[in-house]
């Protein structure tokens, strides 16, 4: 039992010794978003915002999950919630995603879609002055979903434009 096996193949002499090979793949993959997130891509190319609720802990799931990380169990329903919440927290971004310099700065947001219980969305906040955010006024405020218009949805996160401040008795 204690023989050594010598397996075939080329031994390296020297550790920083560096074998490369060279091919090209013909592999084909497919991936799925699965049944929530897909769900919830088909209703954002509607210009609706859809959850799956879970009535152990009474939280709406946004985006949605088939099971709730909170109580280990499978969500219950789906359920359309209104594109309106509160900003949770902010950041001006001056750079691109490939680090060029922004003209006009960028204000990403973790907004809190109203009556989930505390699931939202990291998305994009507009109408608000950069001063605001880095001074911490833009923190609870109330803001709602501008959608792109429906012939230029295709089914994605960014079918919604950005969040924008309700102002007033402004709801939708």
């Amino acid at each position: 039992m204690d023989e050594k096996v010598r397996l075939k193949g080329t031994p390296i002499k020297r550790f920083d010794e560096t074998i490369t090979v060279e091919r090209s793949s013909t592999a084909k993959y497919a991936w799925t978003a699965g049944q929530a997130i897909s769900r919830f891509l088909v209703e954002l190319k509607k210009g609706k915002l859809i959850g799956r609720r879970c009535n152990k802990c009474r939280r709406i799931l946004i985006p949605p999950r088939m099971y709730c990380e909170s109580c280990f169990r499978a969500t219950d329903e789906w359920i359309y919630v209104e594109p309106i919440g509160t900003v949770n927290t902010a950041v001006v971004s001056y750079i691109t995603t490939t680090r060029e310099k922004l003209e006009k700065p960028l204000i990403i947001a973790v907004i809190e879609i109203e009556g989930t219980g505390g699931s939202g969305l990291f998305h994009y906040l507009e109408g608000v002055n950069p001063e605001d955010v880095i001074n911490r006024k833009v923190f609870g405020m109330r803001v709602k979903a501008v959608w792109k218009p429906e012939a230029e949805r295709e089914g994605s996160i960014n079918d919604i434009k950005y969040f924008v401040p309700i102002t007033g008795g402004e709801e939708k």
